[in-house]
């Protein structure tokens, strides 16, 4: 698996064969100062293996690295630098610079495939591995990529890991229903959220942190609470529903990713039954479908406009979202959810609709 294109500060990423045995990947760059300029740049990497996983990350001056008793360090990032982490077959990772090509790093630990990479929110270049050998591990890039810590806890493999967006939660799902949250800053477990009835395979995290939205193999995208462990609303995409022993199955439904908009009203999902659905967090139908088949992930763009998606043969396509403008209300609701979980929300001294608003419970 490779995630499919991600565009990022005018960076466009694809493999330059199928993403299923592609170890070569195309970095390109579009100028937009005229003339030659315009032209893209472009650098052709061999990451020497078959590619599973990608991020990218970039750096702020204020985070420093937390290994604070060491005074020099290989590497000085700057802030506009952008870095590519890729997850290999191999269990390798290897860090590039975007702009240059360049290797940069190359972490060792993992025995088995990392199938999934993502860099903390905060800028402090904190890149969390997720792989088959059923551990999660933490490196600190600012160090010059120290392994800080080896998260353990998942009986089989991880799939997915997702930061919240203040980095103070991380999300990792696997097979055999598993679905753990941990305090990113104590490295300590917050707790297993139960429900699902198959493997859960993707993750992903509003845009605010209140919700957390999880596809699995059980035909179902359930949005969580994070702070409670409830489940506040679930997407079927099987009518009916099947029963727990149909669901831990072959079902013809597996959902294979799920993603938030970055409004925070949206979520789409990408099923095998040939179906891109998007999602309002507040109906339990989607308010839009399309058709793809051979479908493995999605990611919505920046602006939110477009959803990518990938899929199994390494055709990458790209179609329009759902647009709609957030009421006052929802604009209102998200700075608060940002900085209050949902236990101080409900000990505010306003009134029982206010609060099931801002809990996301209306």
């Amino acid at each position: 698996k490779l995630d499919c294109c991600f565009c990022l500060k005018n960076f466009l990423l694809h493999g330059t064969k199928s993403i299923t045995n592609s170890s070569s990947l195309r970095l390109s760059r579009q100028n937009s100062d005229g003339g030659q300029k315009d032209k893209p740049r472009e650098h052709i990497i061999d990451c020497g293996d078959i590619v599973w996983s990608l991020a990218f990350g970039s750096s702020v001056p204020e985070k420093q690295s937390r290994c604070v008793n060491i005074e020099w360090h290989r590497f000085k990032f700057g802030q506009d630098q952008l870095l590519l982490a890729t997850g290999l077959n191999n269990g390798c990772i290897k860090i590039w610079d975007v702009c240059t090509g360049k290797l940069l790093l190359n972490l060792v630990g993992h025995t088995e495939v990392v199938r999934d990479l993502t860099f903390a929110p905060d800028g402090s270049l904190i890149l969390v591995s997720a792989s088959r050998d059923k551990t999660l591990r933490v490196w600190d890039l600012k160090d010059d990529g120290n392994m800080m810590k080896v998260l353990r806890g998942h009986q089989n493999w991880v799939y997915s890991c997702a930061f919240s967006p203040d980095s103070s939660m991380l999300c990792s799902v696997g097979a055999s229903k598993a679905v753990f949250l941990q305090n990113m800053d104590k490295y300590t477990m917050i707790r297993k959220l139960e429900g699902h009835h198959h493997d859960v395979v993707a993750c992903d995290f509003s845009p605010d942190g209140a919700l957390l939205a999880m596809a699995s193999y059980d035909t179902r995208v359930y949005i969580w609470d994070p702070h409670t462990g409830d489940i506040l609303m679930e997407f079927g995409h099987l009518l009916s529903p099947p029963t727990p022993i149909f669901a831990g199955g072959a079902n013809d439904r597996w959902v294979r990713s799920v993603s938030f908009s970055h409004d925070g009203l949206h979520v789409a999902s990408l099923a095998d039954d040939k179906m891109v659905r998007f999602w309002r967090i507040d109906e339990d139908y989607p308010v839009q479908v399309t058709p793809l088949s051979n479908g493995l992930c999605c990611a919505f763009s920046t602006e939110g406009s477009v959803l990518a998606a990938g899929t199994h043969n390494g055709s990458v396509y790209f179609g329009a979202t759902p647009r709609q403008v957030p009421s006052l209300q929802h604009l209102c609701r998200i700075p608060v959810r940002r900085v209050m979980p949902t236990q101080e929300v409900q000990e505010l001294p306003i009134p029982s609709k206010v609060l099931e608003f801002l809990s996301y419970r209306v």
